[in-house]
């Protein structure tokens, strides 16, 4: 049975003790380590050193980034100039490795020094002061790898710690959480597919129920209009229902109807996306439903997401069988 390959990213001289821990526990559970310094990275003539890295990255079960002082060596691709100051931006092998992970969305498990967490958040309060000596780190572009990590919404699960027992623990226990979700999904699955046979098994029986209607329709109707009248009127319920159903299922519907403090129905939400001009002009009228919103606060975030939301809204209409609107 082919073992988890789990994927050790940081720079190695300030944290080569933690890597050799690291190497020992993973075994220890039966997953397979990846540590550059072991040999286990398969690396191709064709390309460099680190770009063989990322392609391994790329196939890993698990990514654990471990962040200390250093930021560590540049990628292939860019030269450091030897007297590259301490606020000069470069990307370096670590950053590009935990890029991957992110891109190929590998579960990912992130790991700071404390002492390196709080001067970032001296940096957090000071970032244009150029004055201030960090002692904890050689590059404030450790900073910045935290300010992006830190701003991705899902899969950056985030940890601080003192000493090596402390990611140890904390790693034990967010794997047994994962392989317990891993679990429920697989019964959530079984689940799923014995209520779709459930629904096909209907669909079956209300499609003989319809066609028996329309027969009794017809028979005990004064006229054949009055049957067909009759017969379109239960087509256009059932057609209704069916748009509902489908609308209700979008994500941004169902989030809309989860909000913590949006104080809308979900016949409300139909009346907004029905009459919306706009993108923009549908986010202006939710703002209308969530009172601690901050005016134009979902307008902006919509902008800066723009494909994505004018995908899901149209998408939405679409299921209430409306037109494509535009983004403004």
């Amino acid at each position: 049975m082919a073992k988890p390959q789990v994927f050790i990213s940081s720079t190695f001289y300030d944290l080569k003790h933690i890597r050799a821990s690291m190497e020992s526990f993973i075994a220890s559970l039966g997953y397979e380590p990846v540590l550059s310094e072991k040999g286990n990275i398969p690396y191709d003539p064709d390309i460099s050193l680190d770009e063989s890295c990322y392609r391994v990255v790329s196939e890993a079960t698990i990514f654990v980034l471990i962040i200390g002082g250093r930021y560590g060596s540049t990628v292939s691709d860019t030269q450091m100039n030897s007297q590259t100051g301490f606020f000069d931006r470069y990307e370096s092998i670590t950053k590009k490795e935990y890029e991957t992970a992110a891109k190929n969305e590998i579960p990912t498990y992130i790991l700071v020094e404390r002492s390196v967490y709080c001067e970032y958040e001296t940096y957090k309060k000071n970032r244009t002061n150029e004055s201030i000596d960090y002692v904890h780190i050689d590059s404030i572009n450790v900073f910045h790898m935290l300010d992006q990590i830190l701003a991705k919404q899902k899969n950056n699960p985030f940890y601080q710690f003192d000493r090596y027992s402390d990611i140890e623990a904390w790693l034990r226990e967010q794997w047994a959480g994962l392989f317990r979700e891993l679990i429920n999904r697989r019964s959530t699955q079984k689940q799923l597919t014995t209520l779709s046979e459930k629904v096909d098994e209907l669909a079956g029986i209300n499609g003989t129920l319809k066609r028996y209607l329309e027969n009794i329709v017809s028979k005990v109707s004064s006229s054949p209009d009055e049957a067909d009248d009759i017969i379109k009127k239960v087509q256009e319920n059932e057609l209704e229902i069916k748009r509902r159903h489908e609308f209700s299922r979008k994500t941004i519907v169902s989030g809309l109807l989860d909000h913590p403090t949006a104080i809308i129905g979900f016949d409300d939400i139909i009346t907004l996306f029905t009459e919306a001009k706009s993108v923009l002009d549908l986010a202006e009228r939710i703002e209308n439903f969530i009172p601690d919103e901050k005016p134009g606060g979902l307008t902006q975030f919509w902008k800066g997401r723009e494909d994505d939301i004018l995908e899901k809204v149209n998408d939405a209409r679409d299921a209430l069988g409306l037109s494509i609107i535009p983004f403004k």
